[in-house]
């Protein structure tokens, strides 16, 4: 039963981090741009490389960053919120256009999807937690698993949207216009917050070394 409860408690944290609903907002200029089937193969592409990460991570936890990397995780929050902060804010004055000019080549959307949208601070935080509870086959469980609900629930927002603007295109492109602008407040919001974790974070790992 406790096994049960924290494969649950672990499953439902990384699925708040993901947050299919935020990740549909990040991904506005897909949803209008792609069709269906090719917006689909570009989600199960970015999830892949994600969840390869996560489980890399999971497995080999915070060390990967210092023993390997030779970093502190604190300034990976800091260049994650840097480049969310700059994002949120192009995102204010352009719209959608903000992220859309952020991708690169058709080629290259998987990868622009798995990072910096997938790949994240939180989420990495999260599938280190994940292993430090689950062995390397119920981590990769998890991670994969909760992968795979999330991206079916923003194809099912991508089928919900085109089917909504069949019958009202120019409402719904005003309404995406409008709710991405107010969204980069929230994606402004959280780049601050991860800068302030962040830098706490360093300031702390300074501190304790003087």
């Amino acid at each position: 039963m406790l096994n049960d409860q924290v494969l649950l408690q672990s499953f439902t944290l990384f699925f708040a981090l993901l947050n299919p609903f935020l990740l549909s907002i990040y991904l506005l200029d897909l949803i209008t741009d792609l069709k269906t089937p090719v917006f689909t193969g570009v989600l199960a592409r970015a999830s892949l490389i994600s969840g390869v990460v996560f489980w890399l991570f999971a497995w080999g936890g915070e060390a990967i960053f210092t023993n390997y990397l030779q970093v502190s995780f604190a300034s990976f929050q800091l260049f994650g919120g840097i480049i969310f902060l700059m994002i949120g804010i192009r995102f204010v004055f352009t719209g959608v256009d903000a992220i859309r000019a952020t991708r690169g080549p058709p080629e290259h959307l998987a990868g622009s999807v798995a990072m910096p949208f997938l790949i994240g601070p939180g989420t990495v935080s999260a599938a280190v937690v994940i292993g430090s509870r689950h062995d390397a086959a119920i981590s990769g469980l998890v991670i994969f698993g909760t992968l795979a609900l999330t991206m079916t629930l923003v194809v099912a927002l991508k089928l919900a949207h085109d089917y909504v603007k069949e019958r009202n295109a120019r409402l719904i492109d005003r309404y995406m216009e409008v709710v991405g602008r107010i969204s980069a407040l929230l994606i402004g919001t959280i780049a601050v917050e991860m800068i302030m974790v962040g830098g706490g974070s360093w300031w702390r790992e300074i501190s304790s070394k003087l």
